[in-house]
């Protein structure tokens, strides 16, 4: 495979998720959001839908999606550590 097929974001974790223990990948795996935070997403993709953002709450909004979309990753990641660590 090329660098220029490979997702970017890949090739910076993978070496990371490499690192993980069967504990920590647990630990990642389970990460959620806290409720008030998790409300305040919910208003802000509201608005999002609606198309009355401002644009400093189209910034947050995008940088929350942009650190979802990270967390995501790393839970995936955890995921398969974990599915290679079960014997089966």
């Amino acid at each position: 495979m090329s660098l220029a097929s490979a997702d970017p974001l890949d090739r910076v974790l993978d070496p990371f998720a490499r690192c993980l223990t069967p504990d920590v990948a647990r630990r990642i795996e389970s990460v959620e959001m806290d409720a008030v935070t998790r409300q305040h997403l919910d208003e802000l993709a509201a608005k999002a839908n609606e198309g009355t953002l401002s644009e400093a709450e189209r910034a947050e909004y995008e940088m929350y999606v942009d650190a979802i979309d990270f967390v995501g990753v790393l839970q995936a990641k955890a995921r398969i550590l974990l599915g290679e660590a079960t014997p089966g």
